[in-house]
């Protein structure tokens, strides 16, 4: 579903990803750690299609990202620590104005389900800026689930969130994982990423250093390689 080729993107003379390669099937979680400044939100915002790459091919959903963006960007879903809703909206106003943005059909019908599928129904008529943190959260769930996109690209979306709204976000995860969706998580957290990935990738200063299955990890020795990896 997603595969990157040579990847390379430099901001000036300092790169952030060098020859990266990747290849991520349809229905695989991935869960993609490393440190501030490896190159992880550079690879997100390239995959989502805001950046284009300095060298290198992507391609998702066979569409390539040069030459058919607008494709791509119907088959995404896209979930940051940054919830891209609008404040003096209500939680359904906003869901309606994001669906009618990708035309989806029976748009009220669908925008309900979403709303109940986060257990935001009940708020659906009061405006984000009443919401907590993990409130916005789970609403930026529904409007990126809201066109039903086959792949779902997640940058640090636990940031910010109390123990209650993670715990939500988790099980919406684990829900999503098991409707084979492709899902590339990048996170800090090891626990967290590893108890819901296939796989797990370690990337630093730009280039992927490490690829495991995760059912083959022990996590006290990924934790180790880790901390070896980034320490080095």
């Amino acid at each position: 579903m997603i595969s990157v080729r040579g990847l390379k993107k430099v901001y000036g003379a300092i790169p952030a990803l060098e020859n990266l390669d990747l290849e991520i099937p349809t229905g695989q979680f991935v869960a993609l750690f490393g440190p501030n400044g490896a190159g992880k939100t550079t690879l997100v915002n390239i995959l989502s299609t805001l950046l284009l790459p300095t060298d290198g091919t992507v391609a998702i959903g066979g569409f390539d990202l040069k030459r058919q963006a607008n494709d791509i960007r119907k088959l995404l879903g896209v979930i940051s620590h940054y919830p891209w809703l609008y404040s003096r909206l209500s939680a359904k106003e906003n869901l309606m104005f994001y669906g009618r943005m990708y035309g989806i059909g029976s748009l009220e019908e669908q925008v309900d389900r979403r709303l109940s599928d986060v257990g935001m129904d009940s708020w659906a008529d009061e405006t984000v800026d009443r919401f907590s943190r993990g409130m916005q959260q789970r609403l930026a769930i529904a409007r990126t689930l809201l066109h039903d996109p086959p792949v779902l690209l997640l940058d640090e979306p636990y940031t910010g969130l109390d123990r209650h709204a993670a715990k939500m976000l988790t099980n919406s995860l684990a829900a999503l994982r098991s409707e084979k969706r492709t899902i590339l998580l990048v996170t800090h957290d090891l626990s967290q990423g590893l108890a819901q990935a296939h796989r797990a990738m370690i990337l630093r200063s730009g280039r992927i250093v490490e690829d495991s299955q995760v059912d083959e990890l022990d996590f006290d020795e990924f934790t180790a390689k880790y901390d070896s990896i980034i320490g080095g």
